[in-house]
């Protein structure tokens, strides 16, 4: 997991510095810092604040860069000064932590820093967003740049909603249907059960079962609780290990439907990442390990790193996405066109509208499969106990007449 380093140094003409770095290792950092020529004085890890949120409404959000990529964008574009944009862009921000982020770049940008360097203090401005507009900076075309960062982070938001909607759906549908079935069995059945006892008579086996799960989860509630949380908590820390977060994002991109929108998603996303740091200047090896960090799935950070490793040992980018299995064969043979050409910065940009597509329909789909599964799921277990507790109904009659 990521962690995040404080640094101190000096440049060669003795100008002392200071900072904090997000990455994965120390050795990284030392790494970062050489390439900026910058003579290191010390590195300590960055204790773990203690955060108070003060609401959900007050989060950084992709929308929310989005804006401000945008905004900035169109005043650097009409000429205005760096810091006067960075002013305006400032006061009229309403998230008080936001606000604050960009009162500190324009503070630092003021005092002699590069734009790129004022923003790497900031986790909200992650690799890809200093990284481009350090390039853009060293070449003269921030303007440009910070264009195409807006329609990446337009972009990357509407993909992050389509694949959430598509998530949110089955998951709300589950849990109305296990709360339904729940409350049923806490407090209907018990209903019924009290009144054939009343009638007495033997009950038939579905009956029979159906009050015995009943019971067991009244007597035993806190059990299922405990289980949900302790449930929740294991799941929280196992995926928060390495191996965990690998074995659960390869179970999730071969899950049946579910799989296929994820899968297009992730696609999706590194080839608009990676496509935007091409066209934007960004080396491709920089522009790999970058789009690795960003691509939100463990298996496709791997795929990437090792596409990394071997385009360092002069082999094309194609033939390791080819090899690793996690690319569709249309996606390979495409970007393999973009190398052959020299256009390949051009070419992901295609892949990436056409599977921003591709995840609409994968949606479509996995709504219209989803509906008549969760229907016959929930009539069966509904449905089910109903029936049970109507079995006994026939011998009732019976008892009363006798």
């Amino acid at each position: 997991m990521a962690t995040t380093f404080l640094w101190k140094g000096r440049t060669p003409t003795g100008e002392v510095l200071s900072g904090d770095y997000n990455c994965d290792n120390k050795q990284e950092l030392i790494n970062h810092l050489r390439k900026r020529k910058i003579i290191i004085t010390s590195i300590r890890q960055k204790p773990k604040d203690i955060q108070i949120n003060f609401g959900i409404g007050n989060k950084i959000t992709v929308k929310d860069m989005g804006i401000f990529t945008r905004q900035f964008a169109t005043m650097i574009n009409a000429g205005l000064p760096m810091v006067q944009c960075l002013d305006i862009l400032s006061s009229q921000i309403e998230k008080p932590n936001f606000k604050k982020v960009v009162t500190d770049v324009m503070t630092d940008v003021e005092s002699g820093s590069t734009l790129a360097d004022a923003m790497r203090k900031h986790k909200c401005f992650g690799d890809l967003f200093t990284n481009m507009i350090d390039a853009g900076e060293a070449g003269g075309i921030l303007d440009l740049i910070l264009n195409r960062l807006a329609v990446y982070l337009e972009k990357a938001d509407a993909l992050r909603r389509k694949v959430k909607g598509a998530l949110t759906y089955p998951t709300i549908v589950f849990c109305v249907a296990t709360g339904a079935t729940i409350f049923m069995l806490m407090f209907i059945i018990p209903t019924f059960a009290k009144m054939f006892s009343d009638f007495g008579g033997e009950l038939p086996l579905p009956t029979m079962i159906v009050m015995m799960i009943s019971n067991f989860l009244r007597a035993n509630w806190w059990l299922l609780v405990g289980s949900v949380i302790g449930g929740f908590i294991g799941f929280k820390r196992y995926y928060a290990t390495e191996s965990g977060q690998y074995r659960l994002d390869k179970v999730l991109l071969n899950f049946p439907i579910l799989g296929n929108v994820v899968r297009k998603g992730a696609v999706a996303r590194f080839t608009r990442t990676l496509g935007t740091l091409i066209a934007s200047g960004v080396p491709i090896l920089n522009g790999l390990e970058i789009t690795a960090r960003t691509a939100g799935n463990k298996v496709l950070e791997r795929a990437i790193m090792e596409t990394r490793q071997s385009i360092s040992e002069g082999n094309t980018i194609a033939e390791p996405l080819k090899a690793c299995g996690v690319f569709p064969p249309m996606v390979v043979q495409m970007i393999s066109v973009g190398e052959q050409t020299g256009a390949l910065d051009e070419m992901l940009d295609k892949i990436a509208d056409f599977y921003d597509d591709e995840v609409d329909s994968a949606v479509e789909a996995l709504t219209a499969a989803i509906e008549p599964i969760m229907i016959v799921v929930m009539g069966a277990v509904v449905g089910g106990m109903l029936i049970a507790m109507y079995l006994p109904m026939f011998k009732l009659v019976t008892v009363v007449a006798g």
